[in-house]
């Protein structure tokens, strides 16, 4: 049973959905801004892994209900903090939802409400799967996200924090928002683009500098070697001895200490820096699931993709996805 201090948050996070509560000084509007540019950075992000819009993402870059447990499951002793969307001042339940999807690159409305009417319909809790969104009462007041076995995580009230609980009662909706089939298609594109070459049509590199290093890298670390040709040609134009303004070395362009971290002991060397890129590449398809997000963390780093759910806002590396892209698409 809620407590006194429970039923009037949800009364105020009712009056807020409806438009009773005036918005506070700049900081609805510095939200709302935020949101804006996240969803339209994500959706540059997700290409042709995925479509968002304001009725939630199915199977985007093979995201899969258990990734979105996951990526909840980071916020675990997160205080509650009504009308808060930052992790680091504590989250409110719906923030809770659109931060897990928005961190796999997945854009959802701010409110309860509105996240109530996202992805598409369960009918009952019979045919929840994890993942999917839970919504209490009508008008909805209250979001979770359902972990299966009658159990889901929440931001349940002021004074507590985001924990797992039981699904205490019948939700009134039950959302999918990755669907089970879309999501199981879009991760076999995915990973058609980012295989090895061995297990593709085609492995054929030939003119491109330094292929044998790129096919044997590829089939080390599961990572297509058309892809990391693609990103040398960018990186470096396949000059081992390249160095950037910032300090990046050798033929993949890797900062000293990313190359540490990899276990590159000399990027000037083309078969360590193929390696170490490949590895690092590995990581974040692994991580992000999708092929934009993860040459645009190459760049710019996996936490400001987290950060800004999607391809950071930076010119270069707005710039950089497409160009790796268009050379990947080059080498056929």
């Amino acid at each position: 049973m809620m407590g006194v201090q429970g039923v009037m948050s949800r009364i105020s996070e009712l009056k807020t959905e409806l438009g009773l509560n005036p918005p506070a000084p700049n900081t609805e509007f510095a939200t709302a801004l935020s949101d804006a540019k996240s969803a339209k950075s994500t959706k540059s992000a997700l290409g042709a892994f995925g479509t968002t819009g304001t009725t939630g993402t199915k199977g985007a870059g093979g995201v899969t209900g258990q990734s979105v447990v996951e990526a909840a499951k980071k916020y675990l002793g997160t205080p509650y903090a009504f009308g808060s969307t930052d992790p680091d001042k504590g989250l409110d339940c719906s923030a809770l939802v659109q931060r897990a999807y928005r961190d796999l690159g997945i854009a959802l409305p701010r409110t309860s409400g509105e996240q109530a009417k996202a992805g598409t319909k369960v009918d009952s809790m019979r045919d929840a799967k994890p993942g999917d969104i839970l919504a209490f009462d009508s008008p909805v007041d209250h979001v979770a996200i359902y972990l299966g076995n009658n159990k889901m995580i929440a931001a349940p009230k002021p004074g507590d924090h985001v924990k797992i609980q039981p699904v205490y009662e019948t939700p009134t909706h039950i959302r999918r928002v990755v669907d089970t089939d879309l999501a199981t298609r879009s991760a076999t594109a995915a990973v058609g683009a980012v295989r090895p070459a061995s297990l593709q049509k085609s492995t054929s590199l030939a003119g491109v500098p330094y292929a044998d290093m790129f096919l044997k890298a590829g089939a080390k670390y599961d990572v297509s070697p058309k892809l990391l040709a693609a990103v040398a040609k960018v990186e470096s134009g396949y000059d081992p001895r390249a160095v950037s303004k910032a300090g990046a070395q050798g033929l993949m362009q890797l900062m000293p200490g990313t190359a540490r971290g990899l276990g590159v002991h000399d990027s000037f060397d083309p078969q360590q820096a193929i390696n170490g890129a490949a590895k690092l590449l590995a990581g974040h398809l692994k991580e992000f699931k999708s092929l934009p997000l993860a040459l645009a963390a190459y760049n710019a780093g996996g936490g400001n993709v987290h950060k800004y759910g999607g391809i950071p806002p930076f010119a270069e590396t707005q710039a950089y996805v497409p160009k790796v892209k268009k050379a990947l698409a080059a080498l056929g």
